[in-house]
C-alpha cells in the first residue's frame, strides 16, 4: 500500500468500517466534505451525491415505498462501492477502473466546473457500480426483480426524485457555495442533455439483468468493456463540456 501523504486522512475515513445503515452512508459523505478542499472535484460529486442520498432518505414517494428493507440496503451497498473506488485508487491496490481513474486523475486539474466534477463521478458510479450493486443487493436478498416488480416500482420512483432534484442540485453547485463565485450556470442544460441520470439507472438496471447470464470471460468482458465505455464518456464530462 503506497497512500500518498496528503490522502492518508481520505484514506482514513474511506478505508474504514462499512457502512450499515444510509445514517452511516451520509455520515461519512459529511466527513469527506468536511475534509476536502474545495479545489479538489471529488468534494462536488461526494457532495451531489450526499444531497440526492439525503432526498432519498428523507422523500419516500406517495402510499411509501414498496420494498423498503431492499431499497435502503441497496443504497448502502452502492455507496459502499464508492468508498472502496477512492480507497482503492489512492492506495494503488483497486481494480483499475477506467471510469474513476477519470475522476480521480483529474481532481485538481484546473479549468474544470464543479458540475462537470459531480457529473463525472455520478457517472463512473451509476455507469460502472450501480449494476454490480444491484446484483449484491439481489443476491443478499435472494431476489431476482422482475419488470413489475416492487423493487421495480421503487427504482423507477427514484428516478423520477432524482430526476426532479437533479437540477436544482447541480444550480447549487453552480451559482456559488458559501460565498465562492458563480459558475457557468449555462453548463447544467449541456452537462444533463449529454449526461441523464434516470437513463443511466435503467440502463445499469438492464445491464445487470445482462450479467446474471454471464460467467467466467463473458461477464469479465462485458464488466471490462462497460468500464471502458464509461471512462471514455467520463473524460468527455470532464474535457468537452
Amino acid at each position: 500500500m503506497n497512500v500518498a501523504t496528503v490522502d492518508e486522512p481520505l484514506y482514513a475515513i474511506v478505508s474504514g468500517a462499512g457502512p450499515e445503515t444510509v445514517d452511516d452512508v451520509l455520515r461519512t459523505m459529511e466527513k469527506i466534505d468536511d475534509l476536502l478542499e474545495d479545489e479538489d472535484g471529488l468534494k462536488w460529486f461526494n457532495r451531489l451525491y450526499m444531497k440526492v442520498t439525503r432526498e432519498v432518505d428523507v422523500n419516500p414517494p406517495d402510499g411509501g415505498w414498496k420494498d423498503v428493507d431492499w431499497l435502503l440496503r441497496l443504497d448502502v451497498v452502492f455507496a459502499g462501492f464508492y468508498f472502496r473506488a477512492v480507497g482503492g485508487f489512492l492506495n494503488g491496490e483497486g481494480s483499475g477502473a477506467s471510469s474513476w481513474d477519470a475522476l480521480m486523475k483529474a481532481r485538481y486539474k484546473p479549468g474544470i466546473d464543479r458540475i462537470q466534477f459531480a457529473l463525472a463521478g455520478m457517472n463512473a458510479h451509476i455507469n460502472h457500480d450501480l449494476a454490480l450493486a444491484l446484483l449484491a443487493t439481489d443476491g443478499e436478498m435472494n431476489l431476482v426483480p422482475g419488470s413489475d416488480s416492487p423493487q421495480r416500482a421503487d427504482y423507477e420512483a427514484v428516478n423520477e426524485l432524482l430526476n426532479r432534484v437533479m437540477p436544482s442540485a447541480l444550480e447549487m453547485l453552480a451559482s456559488g457555495i458559501l460565498g465562492m463565485a458563480a459558475q457557468d450556470t449555462g453548463k447544467i442544460g449541456r452537462v444533463l442533455a449529454f449526461w441523464n441520470i434516470c437513463k443511466a439507472r435503467d440502463l445499469a438496471w438492464d445491464f445487470g439483468d445482462h450479467l446474471r447470464t454471464l460467467n467466467g470471460m463473458a461477464r469479465a468482458v462485458g464488466l471490462m468493456t462497460q468500464d471502458q465505455m464509461t471512462g471514455v464518456l467520463g473524460r468527455a464530462i470532464l474535457t468537452c463540456l
